[in-house]
């Protein structure tokens, strides 16, 4: 029978689960076998700079944190080893840099995930995981605006030139 010290002990994991979920925009969770200790720390050092939080729990903890929240749906791809990634600022982050990992590697995969609310399966995840950052879409964005406005003024300057000779 577990001891009342070693079920506070549990409940302060739930507890701290259950926090990161609820500040999360994004949870994703992946199986990490066959990464080595030195590849496990490369990763962790990319999900540092990306600003998303990693951790590996039991599932069985998961399980009771997630209970009654948006991420419920994650209990179907709790089996085996997991690894959980939440991102508080970027929703896309965590798929797009486990994704880069996996394809570097070729190890690991996506189990599952909730972004915004959103219950995705493996397949999903790899969808949102190719989607560009916010970053480059803004890049791609102003890019566009300013092609045909440069277009313009370079006609503009033609006009001018010829009227001057």
């Amino acid at each position: 029978m577990p001891s009342e010290k070693h079920l506070k002990e549990k409940q302060a994991i739930v507890d701290e689960i259950k926090d990161k979920f609820e500040k999360a925009q994004s949870a994703v969770v992946i199986d990490y076998m066959g990464i080595t200790v030195s590849e496990a720390v490369a990763m962790r050092k990319k999900l540092r700079e990306a600003n998303i939080d990693y951790h590996v729990y039991k599932n069985t903890l998961v399980n009771r944190a997630i209970k009654g929240t948006k991420y419920e749906s994650l209990e179907s791809v709790l089996s085996g080893p997991s690894a959980f990634a939440f991102s508080y600022e970027d929703p896309v982050a965590p798929a797009r840099v486990l994704n880069g990992v996996m394809k570097e590697y070729k190890k690991m995969s996506f189990k599952g995930g909730v972004i915004e609310g959103e219950y995705y399966d493996e397949e999903g995840i790899k969808s949102i995981a190719s989607l560009p950052s916010r970053d480059e879409l803004l890049a791609k964005f102003i890019g566009s605006i300013q092609s045909p406005i440069a277009q313009i003024v370079r006609t503009f300057q033609a006009i001018a030139d010829a009227k001057e000779a």
